[in-house]
C-alpha cells in the first residue's frame, strides 16, 4: 500500500488511461478524486473502488478547477498527486482550422493543466507532492493534420520541464508520460472518427509501431504511477515515452 493515506486527483479519469490510473492508485492505497465532464461514466468508475470519489468538472473552466481541488481538500485534507490526464484533440488540417477549434484544444491541453497545478500548488508544496502530465508521442513527433493537437502536447512537455525547475525549491516534482496510440476510445471519442475510420488508423498504427501493437490503458497508467511514486523522489522534469517505440520510427 505504497500510497496509503495519500490523495490523488486524476483529471479526465472516467475512461481510458485516466480510469486505469485511478484504479491503480486506489489499489495501492491512495484516495483518488476523478474528474470528467459527464456524470454517468464518472459514476461507473466510482463504483469500481471504494477509495474513488468523483467530481463533474471541466479543466477548461477556472471555476471547475477550483471546485476540483477544494473537493479533494474538503474530503481528505490534502493533495499529494495531481495527474493532468484530461485532453482534447482533433484531426484538423490547417485548411479547416478555426479560432474556436484551436482554442478548444489549447484550453484543455495547455490552459487546463496550468490552472490545475496553480490551484493545487499550495497543497502539493505542503507535502512535497508530485505532478504527472499526460502528453503524447506527437508532442515530439510530427504528424500531418494533427498540428494543433501536437503543438498543444509539445507545449505541455515544455511546461513540464519549466515547472520542474520552478517548483523544485518547493519539493514538488513534475514529470510527464508521452503516451503512444492506446486503446482508450480516443479515435471515436475525442477525435470524432467513425468506427471504420478508427479501425483503418489502428491497423496502420500497428504496422508502424516497432512492437507491432497499440497500447492498453494499463501500459501507460503504470508509468504514471511510477513517476508519482515516492520512490521516484529524485526524478523531475522528465518526459517518458510509453509508445511501443513509435517515437523512434
Amino acid at each position: 500500500m505504497e500510497f496509503k493515506n495519500k490523495v490523488a486527483i486524476v483529471t479526465g479519469g472516467s475512461s481510458g488511461i485516466g480510469r486505469a490510473t485511478a484504479l491503480q492508485l486506489a489499489a495501492l492505497g491512495a484516495r483518488v478524486l476523478v474528474t470528467g465532464r459527464r456524470p454517468e461514466p464518472l459514476e461507473r468508475v466510482r463504483a469500481e473502488h471504494p477509495e474513488i470519489a468523483v467530481c463533474a468538472a471541466d479543466v477548461a473552466r477556472p471555476a471547475d478547477v477550483e471546485k476540483t481541488v477544494q473537493s479533494a481538500v474538503s474530503r481528505w485534507g490534502r493533495v499529494d498527486v495531481l495527474v493532468n490526464n484530461a485532453g482534447a484533440g482533433a484531426i484538423l488540417p490547417l485548411s479547416e482550422a478555426t479560432t474556436d477549434r484551436i482554442a478548444d484544444i489549447l484550453s484543455v491541453n495547455v490552459v487546463g493543466p496550468s490552472l490545475m497545478v496553480r490551484a493545487a500548488l499550495p497543497h502539493l508544496s505542503a507535502v512535497g507532492g508530485s505532478v504527472v502530465n499526460v502528453s503524447s508521442t506527437f508532442g515530439h513527433k510530427a504528424a500531418a493534420a494533427l498540428s494543433h493537437y501536437a503543438a498543444s502536447k509539445a507545449a505541455l512537455e515544455h511546461l513540464t520541464r519549466c515547472w520542474a525547475l520552478e517548483l523544485a525549491p518547493l519539493k514538488v516534482r513534475v514529470n510527464a508520460v508521452a503516451a503512444g496510440p492506446t486503446d482508450s476510445g480516443a479515435l471515436t471519442g475525442m477525435m470524432g472518427l467513425s468506427e471504420d475510420q478508427a479501425a483503418a488508423i489502428e491497423a496502420d498504427e500497428r504496422e508502424v509501431i516497432p512492437l507491432k501493437r497499440r497500447g492498453q490503458p494499463n501500459d501507460v497508467a503504470r508509468w504514471i504511477v511510477h513517476l508519482a511514486h515516492p520512490a521516484a523522489d529524485w526524478v523531475t522534469g522528465q518526459v517518458v515515452s510509453v509508445d511501443g517505440g513509435l517515437s523512434l520510427s
